[in-house]
């Protein structure tokens, strides 16, 4: 039996904004005390800033990806992550949580289009479908927030 394509908007909504066994970004984010972005975990080679930093990344490039043939993507893995050494400031950490959260948003719309094609092969990269990057993107997301909570707890820095 075919799912109807509502359904499978829904669905694919709900597992964008956490749904199911996923925390949520802004729930993984919310009261995170932003002098503490640039600490390293014991044993960690990043710090909070960085890995939201590549949240942020990923799913711009996944996003653009989808929307403009023309895009390139960073180098792998290098241009997917800041600088070691880089550091963020409170402005560069909402920076961050602010553009992580419209590229959401862009996409969401995207899936909640009707006239998007889950399954329609990409124009410009056939072997590739709208479906296949959406689900990249929850999957992606769901892993790396998981991984931002696990630091968070580890760091002590839940309210």
């Amino acid at each position: 039996m075919k799912m109807p394509e509502n359904t499978l908007r829904s669905h694919l909504l709900w597992l964008l904004d956490g749904g199911g066994a996923h925390i949520g970004f802004d729930d993984a984010v919310r009261e995170f005390p932003v002098e503490r972005a640039n600490e390293r975990p014991p044993n960690v080679l990043y710090t909070p800033w960085h890995l939201l930093e590549h949240l942020r990344i990923s799913q711009r490039d996944i996003l653009e990806f989808v929307r403009d043939p023309e895009h390139a993507s960073p180098n792998w893995p290098e241009g997917y992550w800041p600088a070691r050494s880089a550091m963020a400031d409170a402005a560069a950490w909402e920076g961050t949580v602010e553009a992580f959260r419209a590229d959401l948003a862009a996409l969401r719309a995207i899936v909640a289009d009707p006239q998007t094609d889950f399954l329609a092969p990409l124009q410009h990269a056939p072997a590739y479908t709208i479906l296949r990057e959406v689900l990249l993107v929850a999957d992606h997301n769901a892993y790396h927030i998981g991984e931002f909570s696990i630091l968070r707890e580890v760091m002590g820095t839940w309210p």
